[in-house]
């Protein structure tokens, strides 16, 4: 390979390097915040907002949780019936079927995993 050569390779990998820098700070996202939500990394997430939901079935072997819920506005998901991951399995203890809650979901490790869950009041 000649000079030339390795001097291209070079600057295009230092173009690569400062664009993803850039990227990982925010600077070309263009100030959307879900833009930067997904390159948040390592860092710590804005609380997701509460959503209603409806306990339809508890698997406490599997971790699992069925809701019936609104909006996951942070995840772009409509209302449905779904069945959550539990970020703490002490979470189930909490609930049980047909109660109302108010929980906040977030992906984790690549699942839509409940992080908040209280029971309505």
């Amino acid at each position: 390979m000649n000079a030339f050569s390795k001097m291209t390779i070079a600057i295009a990998m230092s173009a690569a390097a400062s664009i993803a820098t850039a990227q990982e700070s925010g600077h070309g996202s263009h100030g959307s915040q879900d833009a930067h939500a997904a390159h948040s990394g390592s860092q710590a997430a804005a609380p997701a907002e509460l959503t209603d939901g409806e306990v339809k079935k508890i698997d406490k072997e599997a971790g699992k949780i069925t809701l019936r819920h609104g909006e996951l506005k942070n995840l772009n998901m409509a209302a449905m019936t779904m069945v959550f991951r539990v970020k703490d399995p002490a979470m189930l203890d909490q609930v049980k079927v047909g109660n109302k809650v108010k929980f906040a979901a977030d992906r984790v490790n690549g699942a839509v995993t409940i992080v908040q869950l209280a029971t309505a009041r």
